[in-house]
């Protein structure tokens, strides 16, 4: 009988079921975890509301340094002209407040104060682990596989138009000032997204590096999964931490 061919062996995709696969991985975007779905229908009280700001301020703060790493491991100058966008687009510029600023405003908006933060005096363990191991993923992963990581932003306009949505219809005592971070991503991911996404079918030419494109987009769902595991867990199964 036949040996089974290895992976470098096999034929790669061709570049529209390659494409296929990259979506169809948003069947596992967090946008569909319960504790999402309780935040959209305008079901979670205010401490609740707050604990989801303050976890997930941790991973806003992240981002550039996740880009900063894959920024220093790419050794190519035109795609690192392009990649350093993401950082000021969180880091802010002198026109621009970025994105980190906005959250901290959107965590005033909540009733949250600047002070706790930056202290990340409300940060949940799980929280921290999964994101800290998205950074050490994209420290260690081949950078442009830890680039396909970032594909999570090909889901995230649809997210970003709901959960506006939510917050002006279910939860009017957040101040309209707390959700510019999320009205600039509604420009902002589309643009980053079919970048990263060119890349990466352009780049990812063998059957190997395709497999660990979408392993790697997945890996991104799972840890942004993961964070919602336990603040569900804390904020909604732990009386007192809601």
């Amino acid at each position: 009988m036949k040996a089974p061919p290895t992976a470098s062996l096999r034929k790669p995709w061709p570049v529209a079921k390659f494409t296929a696969r990259l979506r169809a991985v948003g069947k596992t975007y967090h946008d569909r975890h319960p504790f999402h779905v309780l935040m959209n229908e305008g079901r979670l009280s205010r401490p609740q509301l707050q604990g989801w700001v303050a976890n997930r301020f941790y991973y806003q703060t992240q981002i550039p340094i996740k880009d900063a790493v894959i920024l220093s491991r790419c050794p190519e100058r035109e795609l690192r002209r392009v990649w350093i966008q993401r950082l000021l687009d969180h880091d802010g510029t002198d026109t621009d407040p970025g994105g980190i600023e906005k959250w901290l405003r959107l965590g005033e908006a909540v009733g949250l104060t600047r002070a706790e933060l930056l202290a990340q005096s409300r940060l949940l363990p799980g929280v921290r682990y999964a994101v800290d191991a998205y950074v050490n993923f994209c420290r260690t992963e081949p950078w442009l596989i830890a680039m396909a990581s970032s594909l999570t932003e090909l889901f995230a306009p649809a997210l970003m138009a709901r959960r506006i949505a939510a917050f002006e219809r279910h939860y009017p005592w957040v101040r309209e000032d707390g959700l510019r971070y999320f009205r600039g991503r509604l420009t902002q991911a589309p643009r980053d997204a079919d970048f990263a996404l060119r890349l990466v079918q352009e780049r990812c030419r063998s059957r190997e590096l395709q497999d660990q494109a979408v392993a790697a987009l997945k890996f991104k769902c799972e840890l942004l999964w993961a964070m919602l595991d336990a603040m569900h867990y804390a904020y909604m199964l732990t009386p007192s931490k809601s």
